[in-house]
């Protein structure tokens, strides 16, 4: 079995779809374990995979750990096996700890985002040299393809990359709640509100691919005209410096997290 699933939530059950209709995994190929026997089975009959027990994870070669940090240091004694390998997409956990608590440096920490769901995740990887030279890294690289973009970037700004891009899509669709509210307020009505900003959102992500924000803002910015007037409030309420404390308060707790193992 190439690769058993431990937890199989939105963000598991989005990188299992990818795996499976990118057509990197067969689905004879996949196992899940869940909270109990019944929803292993339940997850399993769903996707077609194998539902399995934790003493059947020796059987896998790797295993995708989609559990709460908050459960795994209880978990991790029950699932410690020196010869399986280990992606981990739990916010905060350091490869460290994962290969202390798990008795192996076949390890590989992953933070995707929720734009998994679409194939438009950017999921950061690291691992150190035992995962790599195992095929740990190259595994997880070619898994994580299947829903987005993968950067290899070193451990230290896991917790940046996690409270800026993983964090990303609560941030803008707060943007995006606001900006339909003002159209509410404007008179507009709000289902129509809700489906502009949404497309505004979207086609803005577009067209900020291979170019500069501020670009794009001055094409739409034009002199004397409606949009540097609303510009020109947004900075006064200080909208950047709020993105500022937005992702060094996330990064912070990120720390905090790992700080607890």
């Amino acid at each position: 079995m190439k690769l058993v699933f431990l937890g199989l939530g939105k963000m598991g059950r989005s990188i299992l779809r990818g795996a499976l209709s990118g057509g990197f995994l067969r689905p004879e190929e996949v196992g899940v374990v869940g909270r109990t026997p019944g929803r292993a089975q339940e997850l399993a009959e769903a996707f077609g995979i194998q539902p399995l027990s934790l003493e059947a994870l020796p059987q896998a070669e790797r295993v995708l750990l989609a559990v709460q940090p908050r459960d795994f240091p209880q978990l991790a004694p029950e699932i410690a096996h020196p010869r399986v390998g280990y992606i981990s997409i739990m916010a905060g956990v350091s490869t460290a700890v994962l290969a202390r608590r798990l008795s192996t440096r076949r390890v590989v920490r992953a933070m995707p985002n929720l734009a998994a769901a679409i194939g438009e995740s950017s999921t950061a990887l690291t691992a150190p040299r035992e995962a790599k030279e195992a095929g740990d890294l190259d595994f997880a690289r070619a898994l994580f393809a299947t829903v987005g973009g993968v950067y290899e970037i070193p451990e230290h700004l896991f917790d940046p990359f996690t409270a800026m891009s993983a964090s990303a899509p609560a941030y803008l669709a707060l943007v995006a709640e606001a900006l339909a509210d003002a159209g509410v307020k404007m008179g507009m009505p709000r289902g129509l509100a809700l489906r502009l900003a949404a497309e505004a959102m979207a086609a803005t992500g577009e067209l900020l691919k291979g170019r500069h924000p501020a670009e794009l803002k001055d094409e739409v910015a034009s002199p004397g005209g409606t949009t540097i007037h609303g510009l020109h409030a947004l900075e006064a309420r200080a909208l950047r410096a709020a993105f500022y404390e937005a992702v060094e308060a996330a990064t912070r707790r990120g720390h905090e997290l790992g700080e607890a193992e």
